[in-house]
């Protein structure tokens, strides 16, 4: 295992070019990339696919403590696929401080990626992934309890 950890990567038609520029980034800042799709640029794709075989490969590497990132258009269809699935956080951040905060207090393990605002920005989309990665979840009572009444809703 490469020293920085493990990202898993998706994307649908629309953040295929973005996550193009987010594995070479990665792989070039240190960290094992793992590549959950689409392996090829498809128009006709279904951004659910991708939000599930990613969160899936997560719960299968549970044990490294890796983390998701997701890229559609807008990073929200990702976000909604993501969380459906019990213990997973998933958020849209297009800020960094947004990034940072949620990191922080929500100890979000999945960060969605809007492939619009992004893929003419790269340098913002770094500066967000890097904030994500490296910030670690304050685990106070309080945010502890949350996330798992989060994990309790039905």
């Amino acid at each position: 295992m490469n020293k920085h950890g493990i990202v898993y990567i998706g994307a649908d038609h629309q953040g295929f070019r973005l996550k193009a520029k987010l594995k070479e980034y990665l792989e070039s800042a240190g960290f094992e990339v793992i590549d959950t799709g689409d392996t090829a640029l498809n128009p006709e794709d279904d951004f659910p696919v991708f939000a599930s075989k990613l969160v899936h490969a997560l719960f299968a590497d549970r044990d490294r403590e890796a983390k998701g990132i997701l890229i559609c258009g807008s990073g929200q269809g990702m976000a909604i696929a993501a969380n459906r699935f019990k213990g997973i956080r998933a958020a849209v951040l297009d800020t960094v401080e947004e990034a940072r905060l949620a990191r922080n207090d929500d100890d979000i393990n999945v960060l969605a990626l809007p492939a619009i605002k992004l893929n003419d920005n790269p340098q913002l989309m770094r500066d967000i992934v890097d904030t994500y990665l490296a910030t670690p979840f304050e685990s106070i009572p309080k945010r502890l309890r949350r996330n798992k009444l989060l994990d309790e809703l039905n």
